[in-house]
């Protein structure tokens, strides 16, 4: 497996590309602001050729480059419909006083994008990924999961030591809660977790540690198969 990213743009935006090996086809997750440049640099160095963009919410930090990555290589964006309208109106999803800071931002959506449902597995590059649907930091949130490599792209649902916020349009505490109750805490405690922001972290250690994985617990029920 291989996995490597860089933090983008002003908002330090994880973006990832995954694949089986150097030298094969690759997803990328979350390009966001800036971030063609060291895609392509990544692109190069691994010798990958990419066969799709994921999105794990449509926040404009996540999705900024999203249409000239798809673009330049003629592969599809794949989002939850509940975030798609986010890809043509990024100030939607900000506080009117950010909508304000980039009411000047023009972005489209790609020429191809496929929507994402709970529950999804996704047979890209050689890859199999689920998709669970995680609302309470958008209504249109997911993360994507390699279950046999017990790996998580936890966009903004779940970071190390935090969650994501709740306070924008289309955020709500309650439901993060049950995000990470249903979707994270049944999870082994040895899954890696790649957030959209910040140092990756595990399963084991934020049920340990984080506050909102404790504050979630009660609300998590029987534990699912995975």
């Amino acid at each position: 497996m291989l996995i490597a990213g860089f933090p983008a743009g002003a908002f330090q935006t994880n973006c990832y590309v995954v694949a089986p090996a150097a030298g094969e086809e690759c997803v990328i997750v979350d390009p966001g602001q800036d971030a063609t440049e060291g895609v392509e640099e990544l692109l190069r160095e691994h010798r990958l050729k990419p066969v799709a963009v994921l999105l794990t919410h449509g926040h404009l930090d996540h999705v900024w480059s999203v249409a000239p990555v798809c673009g330049a290589r003629d592969v599809p964006a794949w989002i939850h419909p509940d975030d798609r309208h986010l890809l043509s109106d990024p100030a939607a999803g900000w506080s009117q006083t950010s909508a304000n800071l980039f009411g000047g931002i023009t972005l489209s959506e790609p020429d191809d994008v496929r929507e994402l449902s709970d529950g999804a597995v996704l047979r890209l590059a050689g890859l199999e990924l689920v998709v669970d649907h995680t609302p309470g930091h958008t209504r249109g949130s997911v993360s994507f999961r390699l279950p046999g490599d017990q790996i998580m792209f936890s966009g903004d649902l779940l970071f190390a030591g935090s969650i994501g916020r709740t306070d924008l349009p289309g955020g709500d505490y309650a439901t993060i809660l049950r995000s990470l109750a249903t979707k994270c805490l049944p999870l082994p405690d040895d899954t890696v977790v790649l957030p959209g922001h910040g140092p990756q972290t595990t399963i084991g250690r934020e049920r340990a540690t984080n506050p909102y994985l404790k504050e979630a617990a009660p609300h998590a029920g029987p534990t699912r198969g995975i």
